[in-house]
């Protein structure tokens, strides 16, 4: 959720060419030969859905990604794949693209009824297995948000998620974990499964190229920038992963990018660069920022613009301005690993940042 972050009520009333209508619309939409498009809803997040990607091959239907285990989901993805003359009973596999609910629980639970397989990335179980902890007793973002020095939006964190019990029950372990890059054969299509790290650890895209298609889950979105490693297990440089994975996917061929949300769109090599020219301006505005005297992650957010409409820090809803300092964490990180900016920690875990004496 950063400047081209939009504000998701806009990415949701964009048309996909795939339908012609607005891409979060109900349907089982062809996307290429043997492959279609099934929106699902996510009520409560202003995305508004998530695309499921269903392909249709000889050992049975594999999809990727499975929505969220919540009725309003089950029952249209139901109805979907019965529009496609099919039923859950038809699934063989489940490529899911990252631990994030909307992408994974439903996988789980369709997967556990009807013996389909389910494949998630090897670095989101570290955060797979902290959730299933019965010791944790602390909610881990709390101590990023003390990092980034947002101590009054810690606090209201710990209200908006109090006694709030882990959702274990349809966040099982997968089947299989998958891990590096590897190719894929699932009966007459062949996919090059593509580590991706960045917006989780554990993140995939899967590469049709054959067909001309990428399935990009989070990781390239045609409209909004992902979010960077808002996971339970967080790493340091979630951003350096994120620029690094967006380095691989533009090494592959030019791909029709099918997206988790968001219409289908022509060009994945054209949102790549300009995923990677938005960061690229955010680090100059951060480190000036941080020169101008903002010293916390807190501290540079309420300087910076937020989404397209340039809305200030105080603007933003509690959720995203949670993103707001986890997204600036990410920046001002990835400029003191490469010296741009030196880190001070303090005792109480906040981190400050300033401009080296010698780059002025």
């Amino acid at each position: 959720m950063t400047q081209d972050a939009a504000a998701s009520g806009q990415t949701s009333r964009q048309i996909s060419p795939d339908s012609g209508v607005l891409w979060t619309e109900p349907g089982a939409w062809q996307v290429a030969p043997g492959v279609h498009r099934i929106p699902l809803p996510l009520p409560m997040d202003g995305l508004r859905a998530v695309n499921v990607y269903v392909m249709e091959t000889e050992q049975g239907l594999v999809l990727v990604d499975g929505g969220w285990a919540i009725p309003e989901s089950r029952s249209l993805f139901e109805s979907s794949l019965k529009e496609l003359g099919h039923t859950t009973a038809d699934i063989r596999r489940f490529l899911v693209t990252h631990m994030h609910r909307d992408h994974y629980t439903q996988a789980w639970v369709v997967g556990q009824e009807v013996g389909a397989e389910v494949s998630l990335g090897l670095g989101d179980k570290a955060s797979m297995d902290l959730m299933h902890d019965p010791a944790l007793d602390r909610d881990p973002n709390l101590t990023r948000l003390i990092a980034a020095g947002a101590l009054d939006l810690a606090q209201g964190w710990r209200e908006m998620m109090p006694r709030e019990e882990r959702p274990t029950n349809n966040y099982g372990m997968p089947d299989v974990w998958l891990d590096r890059d590897l190719e894929i054969d699932l009966g007459g299509r062949r996919i090059d499964a593509v580590a991706t790290p960045g917006h989780t650890q554990g993140h995939y895209v899967f590469a049709d190229t054959a067909s001309g298609l990428l399935f990009a889950g989070d990781h390239v979105l045609p409209t909004i920038t992902p979010s960077i490693g808002f996971e339970p297990a967080w790493v340091e440089n979630p951003l350096r992963d994120f620029l690094d994975s967006l380095a691989k996917v533009r090494a592959l061929p030019d791909l029709m990018l099918l997206p988790a949300h968001g219409p289908v769109a022509p060009s994945s090599h054209q949102r790549v660069d300009d995923l990677v020219a938005h960061h690229d301006e955010r680090l100059v505005l951060c480190r000036e920022a941080v020169a101008g005297g903002a010293r916390t992650a807190w501290d540079v957010a309420g300087v910076l613009p937020w989404t397209r409409h340039e809305r200030k820090r105080s603007e933003l809803g509690p959720f995203d301005a949670v993103l707001a300092a986890f997204e600036t964490l990410a920046h001002l990180e990835l400029m003191a690993l490469t010296g741009d900016l030196v880190r001070t920690d303090a005792a109480d875990g906040t981190r400050s940042y300033s401009v080296p004496a010698t780059l002025g």
